[in-house]
């Protein structure tokens, strides 16, 4: 019931904030929500590395990712920059069997949150309708994933890092979240080819399902069930948005590369 309930509020918030709410207001929901997911996974890599127990805390990180959220998208080369200055700072302050984890941790904290959520800004630039595909597809999928390995699954996908996920489960997901994008291509798109159409709703779902695999394997190597409890029967924002963290960039790439948009 928590789920379900958690569902309902954040469904109908995320659509408002993508499709009508000012730009500055969807910037500053988007800007919370990158932090928690910033904050939850420097949380799984303090459990990962003993050396690295207060690495939630380096608020740097933070302010880099709210700045990189906001520059154009030729600036992100000031990432690299970022991730020498974390280096050269550790070097001097930090332990020295902490400075190649807490390095790696804080680098690709940065890139996996606020890099994805930056792509997001992009994709609602370009049309509102393409995040609501890249995020939508995958919350479909999910719910088609788990029904359709509740019927019909038999062989487990990955019994180590999720047991309960199985490649029929994952191939209900792709043909039910392909459906429903080819829908909102007919309607919104009708330009778009409609092999060009599949192509995109398949990639966006398998780059999801992997992404939500990938936070699987992180809070399985820590030791923990959930990222957080932020999200009553969620567990945290990073277990809610996992594969949109994948899916949101190969979207956004995926349509450049065609000259979709720009």
């Amino acid at each position: 019931m928590k789920r379900l309930t958690t569902g309902l509020i954040l469904t109908p918030t995320f659509f408002w904030l993508v499709t009508f709410a000012p730009s500055a207001v969807f910037l500053c929901a988007l800007a919370l929500v990158a932090v928690f997911c910033l904050y939850e996974f420097l949380g799984i890599a303090a459990a990962t590395f003993p050396s690295c127990p207060n690495v939630q805390r380096f608020v740097p990180v933070y302010i880099a990712g709210l700045l990189f959220l906001l520059l154009p998208m030729h600036l992100w080369l000031l990432a690299v920059l970022f991730a020498l200055a974390v280096m050269v700072y550790l070097t001097w302050r930090g332990p020295m069997q902490a400075v190649l984890p807490l390095s790696a941790a804080l680098v690709l904290g940065l890139l996996y949150t606020f890099g994805s959520w930056r792509a997001a800004v992009e994709l609602r630039a370009a049309s509102p309708w393409w995040l609501l595909f890249a995020v939508a597809v995958n919350w479909v999928g999910d719910t088609f994933a788990f029904y359709g390995g509740k019927l019909f699954g038999q062989h487990k996908m990955a019994p180590e890092v999720s047991p309960n996920k199985t490649w029929e489960g994952a191939a209900c997901s792709v043909v039910m979240s392909t459906a429903l994008g080819l829908g909102l291509f007919a309607w919104k798109f009708p330009a778009i080819p409609l092999w060009k159409a599949g192509l995109l709703c398949m990639a966006a779902n398998l780059s999801g399902q992997v992404g939500d695999l990938a936070e699987s394997a992180m809070k399985r190597g820590a030791g923990v069930k959930d990222s957080g409890s932020i999200l009553p029967g969620h567990g945290g924002w990073l277990d809610r948005v996992d594969s949109s963290l994948f899916s949101v960039p190969v979207v956004y790439w995926i349509l450049q590369a065609w000259g979709i948009i720009r």
